[in-house]
């Protein structure tokens, strides 16, 4: 693994080199791309020196040790040399998780898909519960939110809410929200007291550009009405929204958010290449199904990963098997905690299947 980190080093100052070059920066295409190589490698290049550095330390204090006529900073060496030992450990995970293969769709923004499930009018209410919770996480992240459709209820509740979050690294921190959200907790209408089970599924998907997925116009039935809902003035009065069908796929996309039917237009495509992207993901991934089934975030939306439970105030994800009694802050958008345990999951599983250690 060490000559993987050379290797890696190398390449780094070569595109160091190499994005200086006016010659090379004269080609904006290719200089942007050799930045974008450029700064994917900086992390891990940084890291590697500061390992190197404490391997050097190591080595001098293990001099001094071994130095007759330097006694009175024995003491002082040892002292030193365990820190130092420590840290070339702590070091040594960090670089193991570095060198982890990484998702080309972790720093992407994502579409996120919630549709009210098993439950009736509580579970349309659970949907539009979670749809505040994410968009509370967004602005706790300093993301951005925007409205793709919704499909509400009289009483405030979703059937459907599709949206996208844009912020760097989206995808890295949802892509394991995929999947059935379940909620036990007694609804307001309720008169007995008798706590009910409904659910939520949820789909994360990341935002693909064009050349990832190539859609044929002709494939394409374009269909434009009248906004519904909240909207403002141009609801009922212009005929903004679209509906995209994708005739191959018998996807259907809709999106009425924007008051400018070429911006709604624009959405409803990037969804499209979205969901067509997912499925040809699913198709590539199935010689490789079982191993998903061992790893958490398999994205299969039939999946309960997670119960919401409000007696009891506590989130438990299933998947990882973590419990937290912090519902009212959980639902006020602090998942991180969770968030933050399931990639620490994931990350230890992709290292006992490198079975490599530095």
């Amino acid at each position: 693994m060490l000559q993987r980190l050379d290797f890696l080093e190398q390449k780094y100052e070569e595109l160091s080199i190499k994005i200086s070059d006016p010659e090379v920066m004269s080609n904006q295409k290719e200089w942007k791309k050799l930045c974008k190589d450029h700064s994917e490698l900086e992390g891990i290049t940084i890291k590697y020196r500061e390992y190197k550095q404490v391997l050097e330390e190591i080595d001098y204090n293990k001099e001094i040790l071994n130095d007759s006529e330097s006694k009175e900073f024995h003491s002082l060496a040892q002292e030193e040399l365990k820190d130092l030992q420590e840290k070339k450990g702590e070091i040594e995970q960090e670089l193991k998780i570095l060198l982890l293969p990484k998702d080309p769709n972790d720093e992407k923004n994502v579409f996120v898909e919630i549709r009210a499930g098993t439950g009736g009018d509580e579970a349309a209410l659970f949907a539009a519960n979670l749809f505040r919770m994410y968009s509370k996480y967004v602005e706790n992240k300093k993301w951005k939110v925007e409205m793709i459709s919704v499909n509400d209820t009289d009483i405030g509740g979703f059937k459907e809410v599709v949206f996208m979050i844009k912020g760097h690294g989206a995808y890295s921190k949802l892509k394991y929200e995929s999947g059935v959200h379940r909620v036990q907790r007694v609804p307001d209408t309720e008169a007995s007291g008798r706590i009910h089970t409904s659910a939520a599924t949820v789909a994360v998907l990341p935002e693909v550009d064009d050349v990832d997925v190539e859609i044929n116009q002709n494939d394409l039935r374009i269909d434009v009405f009248r906004s519904s809902g909240n909207g403002g003035q141009s609801v009922n009065t212009t005929d903004s929204a679209v509906r995209i069908t994708h005739i191959p796929s018998g996807i259907v996309i809709s999106c009425q958010d924007e008051k400018s039917q070429l911006k709604n237009k624009e959405k409803a495509l990037k969804l499209l290449r979205a969901r067509l992207f997912e499925i040809a993901e699913q198709e590539r991934l199935k010689s490789i199904a079982e191993d998903r089934k061992s790893q958490v975030g398999s994205g299969d939306r039939s999946e309960r990963i997670r119960t919401y439970n409000y007696p009891q105030g506590r989130v438990t994800d299933h998947r990882i098997g973590l419990t937290i009694y912090k519902l009212d802050n959980f639902m006020d958008g602090y998942i991180d905690e969770i968030i933050d345990g399931l990639i620490a999951h994931s990350q230890a599983e992709k290292m006992q299947q490198m079975g490599e250690s530095i």
